[in-house]
């Protein structure tokens, strides 16, 4: 990878087998480095492809929109920047800091109270104790749940654990955002401010990779984007 390439994606193919849990193994993971395969083999029955040979770059402050069907692979291709799981095949490659805006909150321990999760959640985006610290006021005001931010979040709505976790990855200063369909979800407010704070990180020439399935709104807030489709 070059010194200004963000995201490359070389021949990966991911393989997932129906009705298990859809993961990427150590043992997965280890065959496929040590296989030295690019091209992927046949599959057994209950197998199918999410993902197949799919090569492509990301350069360095390029936001990338990701459009497609139901079950083509959009969410998988996210998770595999996250690296969240395993490639069966091929090579995924990423330089900087990441911050997944994917499944936002079900992160989140339950009986942890907001505050609490706020440090737990920015620790794993891997933010510092001092930046946590330091960004926790506007974290709060961001996520608008300062009265409820000394409850357990397994009180807290749907839509309450959305805005906590969005507002926390927006603050951590990540170098790569992944958002998933963060604007399809939410009060019509939280849409607006969301769609807001995503031009903002533009402007800071922050890396995005945007799943949505509006085509306008992907115009709006992208340079490319890559169309998928679902893999027989």
């Amino acid at each position: 990878m070059s010194s200004d390439t963000a995201i490359c994606f070389d021949k990966v193919s991911k393989v997932f087998s129906k009705g298990h849990n859809q993961h990427g193994t150590l043992r997965e993971g280890i065959m496929s480095f040590f296989s030295g395969k690019d091209k992927p083999g046949p599959l057994k029955d209950n197998q199918f492809f999410a993902i197949k040979n799919l090569s492509f770059l990301v350069q360095k402050g390029q936001s990338i929109g990701l459009y497609g069907p139901n079950g083509s692979g959009k969410s998988t291709l996210l998770k595999l920047v996250a690296n969240v799981i395993a490639p069966t095949r091929g090579k995924v490659g990423v330089t900087g800091r990441i911050a997944p805006l994917i499944e936002l909150g079900a992160g989140f321990h339950p009986d942890l109270n907001g505050l609490e999760n706020i440090y737990m959640n920015g620790a794993i985006l891997g933010m510092t104790i001092g930046e946590i610290k330091s960004k926790t006021d506007q974290i709060i005001e961001y996520s608008g749940l300062s009265d409820f931010i000394s409850t357990p979040v397994k009180k807290y709505s749907s839509g309450m654990n959305l805005r906590l976790g969005f507002s926390i990855a927006i603050h951590s200063d990540a170098d790569i955002y992944l958002i998933d369909e963060i604007l399809a979800v939410g009060d019509e407010e939280f849409k607006i401010k969301s769609f807001n704070s995503i031009k903002d990180l533009l402007e800071q020439n922050k890396t995005l990779l945007i799943v949505s399935h509006s085509m306008e709104r992907l115009s709006q807030l992208t340079d490319k984007i890559i169309f998928l489709k679902k893999q027989d």
